[in-house]
């Protein structure tokens, strides 16, 4: 019988890195929720400036992107290590239940953030050139 291979020491560093981005999931999302919540707020608020919309806009998509890499990061974090070098390792391992989970999760946070860029983001108020 074969040995089977050894995971890279390479490996191991970016799972241990997705490991600590994934522990931090729960608070990158809160945070998220919280940009939301001030986004939709200004929104309805007619006295709120363009400016200030478009600048909590933009902390929304740059709190939905945290958050998304972390869950994207959780994935790989729950495939284990071998899965960075084994592509037929990893293949399986997304096929299980919780790793389905996690991606069905990092994927829906990757639909949010690009329909706010789509459509939540005002344009950027028009100066005159002189």
């Amino acid at each position: 019988m074969r040995k089977r291979q050894q995971v890279s020491q390479e490996a191991l560093k970016s799972h241990a890195a997705d490991v600590a981005l994934a522990a931090k999931f729960d608070e990158l999302l809160a945070a998220a929720r919280q940009a939301e919540l001030e986004f939709r707020r200004a929104e309805v608020s007619s006295a709120t400036p363009l400016t200030e919309r478009r600048r909590l806009a933009v902390d929304l998509d740059a709190a939905l992107t945290e958050v998304m890499r972390s869950a994207f990061a959780a994935q790989r974090a729950a495939i284990g290590p071998r899965g960075y070098d084994d592509r037929i390792y990893r293949r399986k391992a997304m096929a299980r239940p919780d790793v389905h989970a996690l991606t069905a999760e990092a994927e829906r946070l990757l639909t949010l953030r690009e329909s706010h860029r789509l459509n939540g983001i005002p344009p950027a108020p028009l100066r005159p050139a002189v």
